[in-house]
């Protein structure tokens, strides 16, 4: 064996330890471990322009929640300026017990759970979870994004904002923690992204 192919081979290896270590779940055992709400108040921020997007904050917002579940986005207008979709919980929902008995996943921007049997009432899981669309605001955030990993608990602020294109296109940010379905995700313009 050549030294051309053993260096492939051990950069596969490298490659696949990063990737199962990115893969594998964060635990902290049992326990609401982000017991708290998220932090919604007024804004006087002003419009921020990216990428020929116009970003209008609706609300300062800061969130720290435990990670259920990760979706990047490459295509679509969306992801041109969002190009992450973290499934976030917080109180009830981050506790491991409750989280053991619950199937996530996510896709088309949308966020999915499933259950055999409730471990906690269904209002608390949809009042105590959210689809988010990230939007970096920095090349900082937009690094981390990358690092964070299924059941981490991080903590979110920027804003609620609501993103226009000249061309009438329109993209809003849900301004309510009790809303399900389409239209009550969180659209977020993170100014700050800190990983426990």
């Amino acid at each position: 064996m050549n030294n051309k192919v053993l260096f492939l081979l051990f950069c596969l290896v490298v490659y696949g330890a990063y990737h199962h270590f990115q893969q594998r779940q964060v635990t902290y055992g049992v326990g609401e471990i982000a017991p708290n709400d998220p932090v919604q108040s007024e804004t006087n921020a002003v419009d921020i322009h990216l990428n020929g997007f116009t970003l209008t904050p609706l609300a300062n917002y800061t969130i720290k929640a435990r990670v259920l579940s990760i979706q990047n986005y490459s295509f679509g207008v969306e992801a041109e300026i969002s190009p992450t979709d973290l499934a976030l919980g917080w109180g009830p929902m981050s506790n491991e017990l409750v989280m053991r008995k619950i199937d996530f996943s996510q896709g088309d921007r949308f966020f999915f759970w499933h259950v055999d049997s409730f471990p906690i009432p269904k209002k608390e899981i949809e009042t105590h979870s959210a689809n988010t669309h990230i939007i970096p605001s920095n090349d900082k955030v937009r690094r981390q994004l990358r690092n964070i990993r299924l059941g981490q608990v991080i903590e979110i602020r920027g804003y609620l904002i609501e993103a226009k294109l000249a061309s009438g296109w329109h993209w809003r940010s849900s301004l309510s923690r009790e809303d399900t379905g389409a239209g009550a995700c969180e659209l977020i313009y993170v100014t700050e992204l800190d990983l426990s």
